[in-house]
């Protein structure tokens, strides 16, 4: 069997979330622990730190892996979704996975596979754990693909949990309430496991991890009780960050640019403290800085405000939900330009109407429509724009529609494209 032999019956025999959504969703853990106990659970030879939250866990996962393997670990990394390649789900020191050992692991367990009915994300997972199994990683990084409780990846026994934030994404299947979210989240949180909460949020949300952090006798460690930013300065190729730490200033270069990795890096400096308590972890001051510095070139992470050109100012970004492009927008707007232009495209299930009322009425639009069976038509979003005073042209793709863009701008202008990782995903340029 081929690597794209492989590719093409893991995504034709298998229930897709990426592609079919809530037809694909398949929660409990009862098939991935089949597939792990067939496998001579693979999970249990390495170590490793599960990270949660509704959004910001794929630039927390990268942010640890970056500086674990500064530290000198060699370090396993999985993620989802893949932007590019299926490849790019799992990674060891920043290599994506090996063409050959996906082909060999789909032949060799096709029969096993086939009698149990697994989902494309339960077999990704077992497949994660096979490969850093076997290849001897000393921690692997693995982040949640949806809610916690139920999800596949929740058959770990990590060294640390880490909940970067609530917020509403994913209602029909994880609660309508933001407690009712934040109860699935928290179920990574696992007995005498200290867990690390990268915003505090409302009363009733931290209750919820009071709450089962107690029944699990886990420590609880609020990341805004530990690190404060106090500064963030945008510079042409990183940002720096000036951070308090318990008293103590420190600054830190990140290549990573949003303005929501505030957020997100106070969890991951927590997060690293929390793990300096445990003797297997030697992490120093040094590795931190080099780890932040170098996240995108140690890790291959794509498509978090990431600039694609400067003139006219291109950037985009695969926030998805009100949470996540709330903020993307909010630092779009302060970016001097002549005009705005905004490239969107989204997946049928988002609440679109919801999402558009928080983009400004008086920029400039251009509607398209992912490479994926779960996307909106462009002129149906077209039409649920124009309901809410937002006019714009429609174009097939996402390239065809930046092209667009490109063509009326000028060298003042800024595009922002986004919507929907899959519109990010489509991008020739990334």
């Amino acid at each position: 069997m081929t690597y794209n032999e492989a590719i093409d019956y893991l995504y034709s025999r298998l229930p897709i979330f990426q592609n079919q959504g809530a037809r694909a969703y398949k929660p409990g853990l009862t098939t991935t622990q089949a597939l792990c106990t067939y496998l001579n659970s693979p999970q249990k030879n390495f170590r490793t730190i599960h990270v949660g939250g509704t959004n910001g866990k794929g630039s927390t996962s990268h942010m640890l892996a970056s500086v674990l393997q500064a530290a000198g670990y060699r370090v396993g990394l999985y993620t989802s979704p893949h932007l590019k390649s299926f490849t790019e789900r799992i990674r060891i020191n920043g290599e994506p996975i090996d063409q050959e050992f996906i082909s060999q692991f789909v032949q060799a367990h096709q029969e096993f596979i086939e009698s149990i009915h697994p989902s494309f994300f339960e077999v990704t997972v077992a497949m994660a754990f096979d490969y850093f199994s076997q290849k001897q990683v000393d921690v692997a990084v693995i982040e949640v693909g949806m809610g916690g409780r139920l999800d596949s990846t929740n058959v770990i026994l990590p060294d640390l949990s880490v909940i970067t934030n609530i917020s509403y994404d994913h209602m029909i299947h994880l609660g309508n309430t933001l407690p009712e979210i934040a109860f699935q989240k928290a179920g990574i949180i696992k007995k005498n496991i200290p867990v690390v909460i990268s915003e505090k949020q409302t009363e009733d949300i931290q209750r919820v991890f009071a709450k089962v952090a107690d029944e699990q006798q886990s420590h609880v460690a609020w990341a805004s009780d530990f690190v404060a930013v106090i500064d963030q300065y945008q510079h042409e190729m990183y940002q720096e960050i000036t951070v308090n730490i318990q008293g103590e200033r420190k600054v830190y270069a990140l290549d990573l640019q949003g303005d929501y990795q505030r957020n997100n890096i106070k969890g991951v400096l927590t997060a690293l403290e929390k793990l300096r308590e445990n003797p297997f972890y030697r992490i120093s001051e040094e590795a931190i800085a080099s780890g932040l510095r170098s996240v995108v070139r140690s890790t291959g992470l794509l498509g978090r405000w990431q600039v694609l050109q400067k003139s006219p100012f291109v950037v985009c970004d695969t926030a998805h939900n009100e949470a996540g492009i709330s903020q993307t927008i909010e630092q779009f707007q302060t970016i001097p330009a002549r005009a705005r232009r905004f490239v969107l495209g989204f997946v049928a299930d988002k609440d679109v109407q919801n999402i558009l009322n928080l983009f400004p009425k008086e920029a400039i639009y251009y509607f398209c429509q992912p490479t994926n069976p779960r996307a909106l038509d462009s002129g149906s979003l077209a039409d649920q724009a124009k309901m809410l005073g937002i006019v714009g042209k429609i174009r097939e793709n996402v390239n065809d529609a930046l092209a667009e863009a490109l063509k009326d701008s000028d060298a003042e202008d800024a595009i922002y494209v986004g919507g929907s990782t899959f519109v990010v995903a489509d991008l020739n340029q990334l």
